[in-house]
């Protein structure tokens, strides 16, 4: 009896080496993760970071840009915005972040916009752009540099206002002067008129056919919600009384149609 007590207590005496080296074996490969898994938080926070910096954009911004007011790597940024453009590209994701002329910005799907159209619809708000307008600023997109005795050339009509229009909305502005008689000035259309459109550079313009059939579309909404004179946006000028930039405006009778000099 008594050898066989004596055994179970020299068992204690012989584990506990290895119990020892086992907590520090756990200790030394708890020492060695600490460093990656203080790099993957550092990597998710700034990932977050550049989302939200993305978000309150005004308009785009180069990724050089982001990363110099960040005082962050370049490359590491413009490797997370890419990342967050795939990963933000879904399609359980409502908005996505997109790289357009340039930069980077946040913007709802394509896919969705016919829902969000008939959405804006229902609140009644004003159209962003008369017809005039939008036929002026094609002319200045797919003929830029163009003068503005050229647009009216083409659209048959005076369009001193409506040029105004595009101008005070940044989506078109001054290109220097052309050199012939007179040195008309040039326009051209800005960044702010690729951002609105989702193009990257003039390039992706869509081909004249193409915008036939929206400009169709857009005089198709405008005969099924017609606006009041009340709620039209102030910047809308009327077309043909509306001064010129490079010419007097002309001054034509109530119910004659508006002549082009060209």
């Amino acid at each position: 009896m008594n050898d066989e007590q004596a055994a179970p207590q020299e068992q204690p005496e012989q584990q506990a080496p290895v119990e020892q080296e086992t907590m520090e074996a756990v200790e030394l490969l708890g020492a060695t993760e600490q460093p990656a898994n203080t790099e993957e938080a550092e990597h998710a926070e700034l990932k977050a970071v550049l989302e939200a910096v993305v978000y309150v954009l005004n308009e785009p911004m180069p990724a050089a840009q982001i990363a110099q007011a960040l005082d962050r790597d370049p490359e590491r940024v413009e490797a997370l915005l890419r990342e967050l453009a795939e990963e933000t590209s879904r399609a359980d994701r409502g908005i996505f972040i997109r790289e357009v002329a340039g930069g980077y910005q946040m913007a709802t799907k394509p896919e969705h916009h016919e829902v969000l159209r008939q959405f804006v619809r229902n609140l009644k708000q004003p159209l962003k752009l008369s017809q005039a307008a939008l036929e002026t600023l094609a002319v200045i997109a797919y003929k830029q540099p163009i003068t503005l005795p050229e647009i009216l050339e083409i659209r048959g009509v005076q369009g001193g206002g409506v040029l105004k229009t595009l101008i005070d909305r940044k989506l078109v502005t001054t290109a220097g002067r052309k050199a012939v008689i007179g040195k008309p000035m040039m326009y051209k259309t800005t960044k702010e008129f690729l951002t609105q459109f989702g193009l990257k550079d003039v390039s992706e313009l869509p081909s004249l056919k193409e915008f036939e059939e929206i400009r169709r579309q857009s005089m198709a909404e405008d005969e099924l919600t017609p606006a009041e004179p009340a709620q039209l946006p102030l910047d809308e000028a009327p077309e043909e009384p509306a001064g010129e930039p490079d010419a007097p405006p002309e001054v034509v009778p109530a119910d004659e149609e508006p002549r082009n000099d060209g």
